[in-house]
């Protein structure tokens, strides 16, 4: 018998992130709506987040995390680029390629990949997948999103809950064994939910043209209860199916970094899973929901705030419209984000 092959695995040299500067606080939207502060924080844990100025795009958001991750990597280039978002610069082209370029990546494959929240560890997964075969040395995966641009101005709920902001990671091919290798990813999909996170109009179903322009909805809605009960049974789900491929328990988690999508959701999965909630890292008090940016965030500001040490046990989730959900875990690396 000969041995299996070993297959290169998707190792974490890199990490970069951006916020636009304006921030958005509470008490801002609080002047424009019928909520407050105590109202917000209460419901979401969230107390403020960033917000692109007019004239700002997912892409510039996409680059300057790009920029970032290359720098924290040390190197210059990268042979793939993926953007994970659901909110593109346009519906058509991709991405992508344009932040190549502005990368100065020259004539690299570039896509984008569309799974909402979930988006980075999907984009995370395909980039495991082009590692593993040999069609790249190194990736970098970009979440960025821009919710700003498609929330109803009059719903305090979905504008309570979402800000914008990029994260992207530099990934290489190395060994399962070596720090920073992350895991094979659980993921999963159900479509049969896929009215409970969506935008109404501007796809094929319901195309915006001038004679439907009256009764047709362009901006994000969301069943928040439904997606709660959904979000906290997959993503304690997908959480366990990762540790175990380590061979972790539950108690073999040094730090627990979920979705940042609303601090209930994410203290339930911790207590489905049975974890301390001392071992959630949270910062969606100060950024919101960023959807597909909110991993990468998340690990850049517990990088930040010294609670990610090389060789700590890390597990990510993440839940989001499609339905599509997902987890993936790593022995954190020696890496300073930028």
């Amino acid at each position: 018998m000969t041995d299996a092959v070993r297959l290169p695995a998707p190792v974490l040299c890199g990490l970069g992130t951006w916020l636009p500067p304006r921030v958005i606080t509470n008490d801002d939207l609080s002047r424009e709506l019928d909520t407050s502060d105590e109202w917000i924080r209460t419901r979401t844990g969230i107390g403020r987040r960033h917000v692109v100025q007019p004239g700002t795009a997912t892409s510039d958001l996409a680059v300057e995390a790009g920029r970032r991750a290359l720098k924290s990597a040390g190197v210059a280039a990268v042979d793939t680029v993926i953007v994970a978002t659901t909110t593109p610069d346009r519906t058509c082209p991709a991405t992508a390629p344009l932040v190549a370029h502005e990368l100065g990546l020259g004539t690299v494959p570039a896509f984008d990949v569309g799974a909402v929240c979930t988006g980075f560890l999907y984009g995370l997964a395909a980039a495991a997948g082009l590692l593993a075969t040999g069609s790249a040395g190194t990736v970098m995966v970009i979440g960025a999103d821009t919710y700003s641009r498609i929330l109803d101005p009059g719903d305090r709920s979905t504008r309570a809950l979402f800000g914008d902001g990029a994260g992207a990671v530099v990934l290489r091919a190395g060994d399962a064994g070596e720090p920073g290798a992350w895991g094979r990813a659980a993921l999963g999909s159900d479509g049969s939910g896929s009215d409970m996170i969506m935008v109404p109009s501007g796809g094929s179903r319901d195309p915006i043209r001038p004679e439907t322009a009256d009764s047709a909805d362009p901006y994000f809605r969301m069943q928040g209860k439904k997606v709660m009960r959904n979000a906290v049974e997959r993503m304690a789900e997908a959480s366990l199916t990762v540790a175990h491929r380590f061979g972790w328990g539950v108690d073999d988690i040094d730090l627990f970094v979920a979705h940042q999508a609303n601090i209930r959701i994410v203290h339930a999965v911790a207590d489905r899973l049975g974890l301390g909630r001392e071992r959630c890292h949270v910062h969606l008090d100060r950024v919101g929901n960023t959807a597909a940016a909110s991993i990468p965030l998340a690990l850049a500001d517990a990088a930040a705030a010294g609670r990610l040490h090389a060789g700590d046990r890390v597990v990510t989730t993440a839940f989001g419209g499609g339905l599509t959900w997902g987890a993936a875990a790593l022995h954190w690396p020696d890496l300073s984000p930028a």
